[in-house]
């Protein structure tokens, strides 16, 4: 019954998180959305005192199992383990390892350093959350896209628009590199060692590992009925059951189950210390009287407990609404190149590049939430994967604040559709040479037309010459670096008007 429930969970779960990733329309996440929310590292860093407190008392009461029911990659690293081919899958294929000390500690202390650095590259890289959504992002999601556009052509041609065709482009070559290399090894160390990852790297679940020594329910040997046949360590993906000294490694125990439904015997139970040491007394007592009396009787079966763990997880499925498009109208001559900015642009609601860096865990939600392609992850060197902004598929429309309802870890903080327009996170800035009004004398203002705050305006060129060629003049005062300037600008292959983002973003 344990191993079922958790089953059940984990699949419910790690379903729900998946959709997140993959749904572009928002549909979901007003019922998944909590989901994101209740990951350990996120919380933490959003400082979401329930979230947090929840989560160390369900550790204290049942365990870890945090890490096999409600965190994506751990589940993965289950899903992947089963995925190996085997010859005879009733037997186990698991042994008992000690705990690698030398390593988990000092990656624990180095991943600390790095959250209160601000070295975002780092913990992206080792936070559990952060890593699967890179994979769902990069792995998964184009090929779901595929299968939709597929479905979107097919519909087509029997005049059926149940789905819709949606582009797909990498945002980031070094992410999509990283995320295929941890999959990779994630999917090694999953099938040779099953949790290895989960109870060897993982800083999550080395932080979690201290409360779970001290939980009220474990699972426990009953010697006297244990046979030694070590089916239960066979089973044990954590490689924490040594079944010659009846023991269990409790900082790495998962509580999966899955030791109590390979033992044949009815050896090991899941139960608090004290009932255990009870029922123990118990059973040497009535043993002891029974030699007493010389009678031949057998002594009475405990038989097993089990114990209902979690909440149940609530999932909806909604249909692929179509992404409008309605700004531009000029067909692409050439794709638009990024320029080269001093200061990166960060989405509104991150309140500074200081702030980004020190909450964001790179996981990659608000990049697939995006629905006008602006955010995508960060090349440098210590906010890697990190949202950053830029122009060259779409701007940031000031009615949308997806990423800002998004975001778990509070990297980027919740803001009202009104406040939207007021934020300011850059300003642009006209590059005379590239302008298409000098090098193709012809009249433009595209820039001007479609500045939602009016912080551009065509002015002449030549002030005694008001005859002569206008071009455009910023007022930064009023520009709040949304980028429609910058990507509906005709120049190619780089626009003669882009935004340079500020280190602090303020209000206008």
């Amino acid at each position: 019954m344990l191993r079922r429930i958790r089953i059940t969970l984990a699949v419910v779960a790690i379903i729900g998180i998946t959709l997140l990733f993959l749904d572009v329309t928002g549909i979901l996440y007003p019922y998944l959305g909590w989901l994101a929310k209740i990951q350990f590292l996120p919380a933490v860093l959003a400082l979401n005192v329930g979230v947090i407190v929840a989560l160390l008392l369900l550790t204290l009461l049942l365990g870890r199992i945090y890490c096999s029911v409600v965190c994506p990659l751990g589940i993965l690293q289950d899903v992947l383990a089963r995925l190996r081919p085997r010859k005879n899958k009733k037997v186990g294929r698991y042994s008992f390892s000690p705990e690698v000390k030398w390593l988990r500690y000092p990656v624990l202390v180095l991943f600390i350093i790095a959250l209160v650095a601000g070295v975002g590259s780092f913990v992206a890289l080792l936070a559990p959350y952060s890593s699967f959504g890179r994979i769902a992002t990069n792995l998964f999601a184009p090929l779901y896209e595929w299968v939709n556009n597929g479905l979107a052509s097919i519909a087509e041609k029997h005049d059926s628009y149940a789905f819709y065709h949606v582009d797909v482009w990498m945002r980031s070559l070094p992410t999509f590199i990283i995320a295929v290399v941890t999959f990779l090894i994630l999917a090694v160390l999953a099938w040779i060692g099953g949790r290895t990852y989960c109870n060897t790297i993982c800083p999550v679940g080395t932080f979690l590992s201290f409360l779970s020594r001290f939980s009220f329910l474990k699972i426990r040997f009953d010697e006297d009925k244990c046979c030694n046949c070590s089916a239960c360590t066979k089973s044990c993906k954590a490689s924490c059951i040594d079944f010659k000294n009846h023991q269990v490694d409790y900082s790495r125990c998962v509580v999966c189950g899955d030791c109590i439904n390979a033992c044949k015997f009815g050896a090991l139970h899941y139960d608090n210390s004290l009932l255990h040491r009870r029922a123990q007394q118990h059973n040497q007592a009535t043993a002891s009287d029974a030699s007493a009396s010389a009678q031949s009787f057998s002594a009475p079966d405990e038989g097993r407990r089990s114990f209902l763990i979690g909440a149940a997880l609530a999932t909806t499925t909604a249909a692929l609404a179509q992404k409008n498009k309605v700004d531009g109208g000029l067909a692409d001559i050439e794709d638009k190149v990024a320029p080269e900015r001093k200061t990166p642009i960060t989405p509104p609601g991150s309140l500074s590049v200081r702030h980004l860096s020190q909450h964001c865990t790179g996981c990659q939600l608000c990049v697939a939430q995006c629905p006008n392609d602006v955010l995508r992850p960060s090349t440098g060197l210590l906010t890697m994967m990190q949202p950053v902004m830029s122009y060259e598929r779409g701007y940031c429309r000031p009615e949308c604040n997806r990423c800002s309802e998004v975001c778990p870890a509070g990297a980027i903080r919740p803001i009202a559709h009104e406040e939207k327009s007021s934020i300011q996170i850059g300003h642009a800035v006209w590059v005379k040479k590239n302008c298409v009004v000098l090098t193709d004398n012809v009249e433009c203002g595209n820039c001007a037309r479609h500045c939602p705050t009016g912080a551009i305006q065509m002015v002449p060129l030549d002030p005694n010459d008001e005859l002569g060629a206008y071009v455009p003049a910023v007022n930064e005062a009023l520009c709040i670096g949304c980028g429609a300037c910058e990507n509906l600008c005709p120049a190619r292959p780089f626009s003669a008007i882009y935004v340079e983002g500020h280190e602090v973003h303020k209000h206008i």
